[in-house]
């Protein structure tokens, strides 16, 4: 008897250490490369500012990121990821089917897509279609599809440069590449009689579409020696690097604040993060650190993250967004629809 009494004392010592393991005060981020510098500033700020250490946060890309949250609950999944795109329908049944049954959408703002290059050359203005043209697997010719011909921009179109096609773009976990998919590949597709009325988004694999990466900054960085090149990433990094890159006009508008706020700037997009809300008994911070973020100082007309290239939501959608948050509404499949 005695001996079964220890065996259960060791089993409940057992089960309580793995609790507390499990317990813990520093929050874990993953997700989208364009949210971070937005995410990382107020990471810093409440470490500063609060009694918990400092979130640790890992640019993964939005895929990425919403995979490894999907994964399931508990010790090695994280918090919050962040998305330069809504989740997707199949994303929140694959974290329904791994345990992840309670999640918290959080809107925090707009972005625009760049197709930007050096800011050594001649400013440039294309449409989707002919931006469409320069990086699609297959286009149109003689009434068929083919493999796309077209080395250089003036192979597109007399008007624009004598230079070689070259894009460093993001990698296809990447939620700015598939906003770029939506926003210019099928938008431009569809108005295609070839492709029957239908969006097309296989991105050429010859060399001119070159994957760099999950991280943006090392795109700027070749572009400032690529002076050829263009590269694919977020409006904050334009913000973040004047007179090193410019962003090319798309239909005649320039990706600026103003223009993207509007819906002016057609490669717009939402930004994002999500939280688990499962989590939230075990890490303290959780919810502290989400209200953090929704704060008017934040992701407000004159927050903080507007100096980073942020664009705020409009009143009325910031303050709905910030209750959903504070009130740590359930993310339904019917919301994703």
């Amino acid at each position: 008897m005695k001996r079964i009494l220890t065996t259960s004392l060791i089993a409940a010592a057992v089960m309580s250490a793995a609790g507390a393991a499990q317990a813990r005060d520093q929050i874990r981020i993953v997700g989208s490369s364009t949210v971070y510098p937005f995410a990382s500033y107020v990471t810093e700020e409440f470490g500063a500012l609060t009694n918990y250490p400092t979130p640790v946060i890992e640019s993964t890309g939005s895929g990425g990121g919403l995979r490894l949250f999907c994964n399931g609950i508990g010790e090695g999944t994280p918090d919050i990821t962040n998305a330069s795109r809504r989740m997707k329908i199949s994303e929140f049944e694959r974290c329904e089917k791994n345990g992840v049954t309670d999640i918290t959408e959080a809107k925090i703002g707009s972005d625009g897509i760049v197709l930007g290059q050096s800011a050594d050359n001649e400013a440039i203005d294309l449409s989707l279609s002919q931006l469409f043209l320069a990086v699609a697997a297959k286009v149109p010719a003689d009434g068929e599809l083919v493999d796309n011909p077209n080395k250089k921009w003036s192979d597109i179109d007399a008007t624009l440069p004598d230079r070689e096609i070259s894009i460093y773009g993001p990698p296809t976990t990447s939620g700015t590449r598939d906003a770029f998919e939506e926003l210019v590949m099928e938008a431009a597709s569809e108005e295609m009689e070839a492709y029957g009325g239908e969006g097309y988004a296989d991105i050429r694999s010859d060399g001119v579409y070159i994957d760099a990466g999950e991280n943006d900054n090392l795109i700027v960085k070749r572009l400032a020696k690529d002076t050829d090149a263009f590269g694919i990433f977020g409006y904050s990094f334009l913000v973040e690097n004047p007179g090193i890159i410019q962003g090319a006009s798309i239909e005649g508008v320039k990706p600026e604040s103003e223009a993207i706020s509007s819906g002016d700037y057609p490669v717009a997009r939402s930004l994002w993060f999500y939280v688990k809300n499962q989590h939230a008994d075990d890490v303290a911070p959780l919810y502290e650190y989400a209200n953090m973020f929704m704060e008017e100082q934040m992701i407000g007309k004159a927050g903080y993250l507007m100096d980073l290239g942020l664009i705020p939501l409009p009143d009325a959608e910031r303050t709905q967004a910030r209750k959903q948050v504070a009130g740590h509404e359930a993310l339904t499949l019917a919301d994703l629809k």
